[in-house]
């Protein structure tokens, strides 16, 4: 038994050193990794953004994380609200910067009412999610809809917090891959 902690530890060591930043005190080693001066002499190369990542502004992933790809609705609505107004804000700026994606905007429900009546909701909350990019100046030929009502939830029970993240619209993007 203590041998396989030994070496569970060890290999975790190993793991966690394999992942340091060998450059991580510059050519001259300061600690900063900027020179005596304290300028970066890789400065403007990548500047630490990792293309497709969460901290790269042209990202689908940046897209999700910073500017928030879903607007809420309430109980049988389809009118946006005024949070879900700013989110698509922020959508529409994004969008109208990064040209080249498209986007799918998935309509949800929650797991309330008939299969066809949440069809038609789910419909309803991304026609009004489109409406309201198309009217900040997306184009429309960039944008479609699809209804999915209450067959995809993101949570299953039946208690109003559950039912709260389920009435939703998602923007999907697609595209952005070229170089």
């Amino acid at each position: 038994m203590k041998r396989i902690l030994t070496g569970t530890l060890l290999i975790a060591a190993l793991a966690v050193s394999a992942c340091t930043n060998p450059n991580r005190f510059g050519a001259d080693g300061s600690a900063n990794g900027l020179g005596a001066n304290g300028a970066n002499g890789s400065a403007g190369i990548n500047s630490g953004v990792i293309p497709g990542s969460a901290n790269d502004p042209a990202s689908s992933a940046y897209f999700q994380q910073a500017i928030g790809d879903r607007v809420l609705f309430l109980v049988d609505q389809s009118n946006l609200t005024d949070i879900g107004r700013s989110t698509l804000d922020g959508q529409a700026r994004w969008l109208l910067t990064n040209s080249d994606y498209q986007a799918v905007i998935e309509g949800h429900a929650d797991e309330q009412g008939t299969r066809e009546y949440n069809i038609a909701l789910g419909a309803r909350r991304a026609t009004a999610v489109q409406e309201y990019l198309i009217s900040q100046g997306v184009p429309s030929s960039r944008l479609r809809i699809i209804s999915y009502g209450k067959e995809r939830p993101i949570e299953v029970c039946s208690q109003e917090a559950c039912y709260a993240k389920n009435r939703r619209a998602v923007t999907v993007l697609a595209g952005g891959l070229t170089s």
